[in-house]
């Protein structure tokens, strides 16, 4: 048997009716993967079973989908490191990020037994203090934690729900369009877990003058993916019940106090596997054909929004 953690009885059953899982293959499926990793000269991945078997359930146990991400997945955050991963666990700065709160993963998954619900608050930090590439680094790290520890995640997905408050152009302009590009490739195609939508509330003037710019970032099965609420509750529960948000928007999931200390508890209980993941990553001198995956010519010259007139 694998050891990976036992699933409850619904997130097997989803698992087998939408993941294309069956449990009697586990062990081969993943010691396929396995094989195929160690054959690699240019990867250092993680190769133990619950780590592998997040990425087949998230390539819908396709062996050759599962292969790409991993080496998306490394690639990625070997040749941005700033961006994906917290490389000093210890650094007191990287703490007061964390402890800021801006993407606050919820306890309970939607319907109980759903996706995982993270609530994201890119206006609750002082852009004059911090950039939005360290804020995306503590994100981009603790969703690594996600593939590793969430069930939820791994199988249901995860929907994000955006609050604007207090979201100004100071805060835009940080997002250049090589930044956003960074956020939608990863997240499409490295990360192992469903993107099952964003809906975005509390939306002012300074984000809608920018919307369209940042759509073009993004893939049209994410632009489609997007629901903007403004400031009416209403038409979010009608997608959430409210008794899955946080308790300022009418929830039960906690107050932000509550709801940083949790991220703040699963960050302090996961430190040595953070530290553990400076061991892993690609060195493009070894890849095999000599092909190296360069993604600055993906991104781009790092532009920004600066023209934009926000009078």
């Amino acid at each position: 048997m694998p050891e990976i953690r036992t699933l409850s009885a619904s997130l097997q059953q989803t698992a087998i009716e939408e993941l294309n899982e069956v449990p009697e293959r586990l062990d081969a499926d993943i010691l396929a993967l396995r094989t195929w990793l160690k054959q690699q000269p240019h990867m250092r991945a993680r190769s133990d079973d619950q780590f592998l078997v997040s990425f087949l359930r998230g390539c819908k146990f396709s062996l050759e989908k599962a292969k790409s991400k991993l080496d998306k997945y490394y690639t990625l955050r070997t040749q941005f490191p700033d961006f994906y991963t917290i490389r000093d666990v210890d650094n007191k700065r990287i703490h007061e990020l964390l402890r800021l709160g801006v993407g606050l993963r919820l306890p309970i998954p939607l319907n109980e037994d759903g996706p995982r619900l993270i609530y994201v608050r890119p206006g609750c930090y002082a852009a004059d203090k911090y950039t939005f590439e360290e804020i995306m680094g503590v994100s981009n790290a603790l969703n690594g934690l996600s593939v590793q520890y969430d069930d939820h995640a791994v199988i249901h997905g995860y929907l994000v729900i955006l609050d604007f408050t207090d979201y100004t152009a100071a805060h835009l302009l940080q997002m250049t369009p090589s930044t956003l590009k960074k956020m939608s490739r990863f997240a499409e195609d490295a990360l192992p877990v469903r993107d099952k939508g964003t809906h975005m509330i509390n939306v002012n003037a300074t984000f809608e003058m920018s919307f369209n710019l940042l759509r073009s970032a993004m893939s049209v099965k994410q632009q489609e993916r997007i629901s903007v609420h403004g400031s009416n509750l209403e038409t979010l529960y009608a997608h959430i019940p409210k008794r899955y948000l946080p308790t300022h928007l009418g929830g039960e999931q906690g107050t932000i106090d509550e709801l940083k200390q949790h991220s703040w508890n699963i960050f302090m209980q996961c430190q040595e596997y953070l530290r553990e993941e400076a061991n892993y990553g690609i060195d493009e001198n070894l890849r095999p054909g000599g092909k190296c995956n360069d993604y600055n010519s993906i991104f781009g010259v790092e532009g920004s929004f600066r023209k934009l007139n926000f009078d």
